[in-house]
């Protein structure tokens, strides 16, 4: 049996920079032991949405064949299946690359699976050069997402993708 693990929050005047810190920490120690990668998505989702401010979404889609499909995540029920091209998570998949987006309204083809989203940060997961899902955080606040964010986010994949057994 696994022992309990209790996700520590930081002061609400911490900065970010020690948010993804402590994040990236707790998120390791987590997942340590761990290969199952629903397991593990399931477990980091809900680490992230107790511990970002200002979430009202979060978690993966993983790929299946040509598009991504809803895994675990935090929030209101979503979108189960999103083409590779469509949307941000979409978008985002097709190229590989991280996206943030200060309005959603702003984004052409936005997806809105819930519609109090109002920005949106989408980090794909690649592992040699293949894309096997994206992590997908929304906000109710505008602007929510900046590079501090981006970058925080992206070493936490990189966390799950080194724990977790995932074909690719």
């Amino acid at each position: 049996m696994t022992p309990m693990f209790e996700a520590q929050s930081l002061p609400s005047s911490a900065s970010k920079r020690d948010l993804y810190a402590s994040l990236a920490q707790q998120l390791a120690a987590l997942l340590e032991g761990e290969p199952d990668a629903i397991a593990n998505a399931a477990n980091m989702s809900a680490l992230i949405y107790q511990l970002v401010p200002d979430l009202n979404w979060a978690g993966f889609y993983f790929m299946r064949g040509p598009e991504l499909v809803l895994g675990p995540f935090q929030g209101k029920v979503a979108c189960v299946r999103i083409a590779v091209g469509r949307g941000v998570c979409g978008t985002a998949a097709e190229r590989k690359t991280s996206i943030v987006v200060p309005d959603v309204d702003a984004f052409p083809g936005h997806i809105a699976c819930d519609g109090a989203s109002r920005s949106e940060l989408v980090v794909p997961l690649v592992r040699n050069g293949r894309v096997l899902g994206v992590l997908d955080l929304d906000s109710p606040h505008p602007n929510r997402f900046d590079d501090e964010d981006r970058e925080g986010c992206e070493r936490l994949v990189q966390i799950y993708l080194e724990a977790s057994e995932l074909n690719g």
